[in-house]
């Protein structure tokens, strides 16, 4: 069994349970998605699945060598590659092969997964909304407002020393939330629908795996 899927955000909605009460939930368009390569131990040291994901417009935008690397597998170029490992599974099911299709349906046990995203890039930011520092006085004055202040001493070490905030790049950067509730799935779509939010903006690329903690049981528990 593979332990995850790519796949697309779509957005935010709710979902409206019989008692009335409002469950938000991300929309997720999870695969489909195919065996591109095997990793096994003897060759790469670990075992583990390529995927990519299924897009018709992927065949237009792909080079030479990624044509040559899916043509290996007998498959047509995706958008996106990305590795995920194989759990072993005590049920007899056959280890997955170059070609095989792997849907969100593999999630259809699971109560809980994680989603692996980058997070919107907000650009060069000060200190104060990249770590929110307090700030200055703005009145009387002051000439101190968004400054971060003292950073360093006068005599010893006489340095900055190293992991002291400051501005900065803020944003873009791998974000993993985890224990996200499935609430439905829809698999004629390609559809998962998870309790809350996920790092990302619309139509950014994800990667959902079964939560470390989670075991199979009931979707809704």
């Amino acid at each position: 069994m593979v332990e995850g899927l790519i796949g697309r955000k779509v957005g935010m909605t709710q979902v409206f349970a019989e008692d009335g009460t409002v469950t938000p939930v991300t929309v997720i368009e999870a695969g489909p998605c195919v065996v591109v390569q095997l990793r096994t131990r003897d060759r790469d040291g670990y075992e583990a699945v390529q995927l990519g994901l299924v897009d018709p417009a992927a065949a237009k935008r792909a080079n030479k060598p990624m044509r040559g690397h899916h043509e290996k597998a007998g498959v047509p170029p995706t958008r996106a590659l990305r590795e995920f490992r194989v759990l072993a599974g005590g049920d007899g099911a056959e280890a997955p092969k170059p070609g095989d299709s792997i849907t969100v349906e593999i999630f259809g046990d699971l109560p809980k997964v994680d989603v692996i995203g980058r997070t919107k890039g907000k650009g060069y930011q000060g200190v104060i909304r990249r770590h929110g520092f307090g700030g200055g006085r703005a009145t009387h004055g002051s000439m101190f407002h968004r400054a971060p202040g003292s950073i360093g001493q006068s005599a010893f070490p006489s340095r900055v020393l190293r992991g002291m905030r400051g501005p900065g790049q803020m944003g873009h950067t791998r974000v993993t939330t985890k224990n996200l509730r499935v609430v439905r799935i829809d698999a004629e779509r390609n559809l998962l629908l998870v309790r809350g939010a996920v790092p990302g903006a619309r139509g950014t690329m994800v990667c959902i795996q079964r939560s470390k903690g989670a075991a199979p049981g009931a979707a809704g528990s």
